[in-house]
């Protein structure tokens, strides 16, 4: 059902880091199989991000992955371009997550990835590829022959092997500024971030567990190096001297690195049999962590759609729907962190807009609206249309008695399938639905409350997709239910779907 006999598996994953991992965890999640293809023989151990999003921390939770991060560090504390947001304005259930290294995001994913499945495979650095009628074959270096198989997703960096041999195009704005990256240890400093103009560039200090204290810093106006590798720490030392009079060349560096506010965003996700997902799709400053937290949300929105291809249950162009929903995810997150960049690099220039936005903080819709993007609740997917609330939105936990037992709506998620929530004990939603209960678990139960606001009045039923977005509602959605079932899961079963009576 997965692939052909000449094909070695379903989908290929070019790159083991959170994207790569996310999607092969899905992936087996719904019994599609995957090879991963790392370039890399070991994990470096080095941690670019250090955080979760508010969004990814629910993601984690739909698919039961939040306790295997042990005690995890939660804030309400957030920024907006140097600017402080204050997260509790968007309600008591969300907070973001701190200093989790992104080391221990990809062991954590590799780990639950291996479990469900997926064959992960180090120092394999692919060099071809090539597209047919029936599949992609990969080009591994010094391997004896081409890998094949169904689908090809690309979540190989910003630097992306797969973008480049495939030829999406990859525009954008070029770097204008350096920033240093420095993991110490033996240095005592405490947490901050300056980034206002007369500060003469960007500084940001905060503690990481095992003793690492992780420093970033960025002259204004310091113009990008082209690099073959990591920086001096001497280097970065002189620049923290000069930024804050405080000499750290006693401090042991652990990992040192350098990047850049360049922003790029490939112009298709998706060419036939090859996709993108992560920063092979696009780069930017990663301000306030969005970078990480938006590719492992890129590999949610893919994962269950490509698998329904894979498994025959959909048509080839539900992958289009990847390409509509997150290439516009991304354009604004590039807009978003390019106003972070020019707020926390620019000059006394900046200064007046800095000085503005500030105040504008002040007005609570101002102060959401920034806390809700910043944290990736603000995303709404074109579902179809219709006059229910939280149509195309992600469903904020749900709290449910399904006559047995309580439950969440998070909980009823974990499977990585479709849900249908009857709240109306509905016979005659249930009959709509049955073509495709193979596809979807339909509950009926009695809704306690969403921790945000209440539930939605009048709420009869709400479908939700495997990636926690709501498809449909009731009443308020323009599409009936067995028309949304198919878009977004494909036909029903022709016997059931015969029997069903029209809705």
């Amino acid at each position: 059902m997965n692939r052909t006999d000449d094909q070695d598996t379903s989908v290929i994953v070019v790159g083991a880091g959170p994207a790569g991992l996310m999607l092969a965890g899905e992936l087996r999640l719904a019994g599609v199989d995957v090879i991963v293809l790392e370039r890399l023989e070991r994990p470096t151990g080095q941690s670019r991000g250090i955080g979760f999003t508010v969004r990814t921390m629910e993601i984690f939770d739909q698919r039961g992955l939040l306790p295997r991060f042990g005690g995890i560090e939660t804030s309400t504390a957030g920024h907006f371009g140097g600017l402080p947001l204050d997260l509790t304005i968007l309600g008591a259930a969300h907070e973001a997550a701190r200093t989790v290294p992104q080391s221990r995001t990809e062991a954590v994913l590799e780990a639950w990835a291996r479990e469900l499945g997926a064959d992960i495979r180090r120092g394999q650095e692919v060099t071809g590829l090539t597209e047919d009628a029936d599949g992609v074959s990969v080009t591994v270096k010094d391997a004896d022959r081409a890998l094949r198989g169904r689908y090809v997703v690309g979540c190989d960096g910003g630097r992306s092997t797969v973008r480049k041999l495939t030829g999406f195009d990859f525009p954008g704005t070029p770097a204008t500024t350096e920033l240093f990256v420095a993991d110490l240890r033996g240095v005592d400093l405490a947490p901050k971030m300056t980034a206002d103009p007369s500060a003469g560039g960007l500084v940001m200090v905060a503690q990481l567990p095992d003793g690492i204290t992780r420093i970033i810093a960025a002259e204004r106006g310091a113009p990008p190096v082209r690099r073959t590798g990591p920086p001096e720490f001497s280097e970065v030392a002189d620049v923290f001297k000069r930024l804050t009079d405080v000499d750290i060349s006693a401090a042991r560096p652990v990992w040192l690195s350098a990047f850049t506010d360049a922003a790029r965003q490939a112009t298709e996700y998706r060419r036939g049999r090859v996709l993108l997902s992560g920063d092979a799709a696009h780069i930017h400053l990663p301000a306030g962590g969005q970078g990480m937290n938006t590719s492992l949300q890129d590999s949610v929105n893919l994962g269950w759609k490509l698998a329904a291809v894979v498994r025959g249950t959909a048509p080839g162009t539900l992958l289009d729907t990847y390409h509509e929903e997150r290439h516009e995810v991304g354009r604004r997150l590039l807009a978003n962190t390019r106003a972070q960049s020019l707020l926390i690099l620019g000059g006394d220039d900046v200064a007046p807009l800095r000085d503005v936005l500030g105040s504008l903080l002040d007005i609570d819709e101002v102060a959401r609206r920034l806390a809700e993007r910043a944290s990736g609740l603000d995303i709404r997917y074109d579902v179809g249309g219709g006059r229910h609330p939280l149509l195309g939105a992600r469903l904020p936990e749900l709290a449910l008695h399904d006559g047995r037992r309580a439950t969440t709506s998070t909980e009823l998620l974990r499977r990585g399938r479709g849900l249908l929530l009857d709240l109306d004990d509905s016979a005659g939603l249930r009959r709509r639905a049955r073509p495709w209960n193979h596809l979807i678990d339909v509950v009926t139960a009695t809704a306690r409350g969403l921790p945000e606001s209440g539930p939605p009045t009048g709420t009869t039923g709400v479908l939700v997709r495997p990636d926690g977005h709501v498809a449909w509602a009731a009443p308020g959605s323009h599409h009936d239910l067995p028309m949304t079932l198919t878009r977004w899961f494909g036909p029903g079963r022709p016997a059931l779907s015969a029997r069903a009576p029209a809705a």
